[in-house]
């Protein structure tokens, strides 16, 4: 009786099937609707056009509205954050 370790592994069906396909019709493709990827959401473009103008000009905005104290504060803010996190990569 044969040990269980050198017992061929089953074969995989699905590799069967497919070079059986293969050996009777060499051409056969898989249907191109099934493995094509879904449609990407297509973008209003007037919107992308508006959101990008916000864009350019918000942190200039932002800027110009602040008062010198406040624009202070922030850089103290963002300079605390970097020197904390180059600190703790150390």
């Amino acid at each position: 009786m044969p040990k269980r370790s050198s017992k061929a592994e089953d074969p995989d069906h699905q590799q069967i099937a497919r070079s059986v396909l293969d050996a009777v019709a060499p051409d056969a493709e898989p249907e191109e609707e099934a493995q094509a990827p879904p449609d990407e959401k297509v973008k209003n473009p007037a919107a992308v056009a508006l959101g990008r103008l916000g864009g350019l000009k918000g942190g200039k905005a932002r800027a110009e509205k602040l008062t010198p104290e406040r624009r202070s504060e922030i850089a103290k803010k963002a300079a605390n954050a970097r020197w904390t996190k180059q600190a703790d990569d150390n």
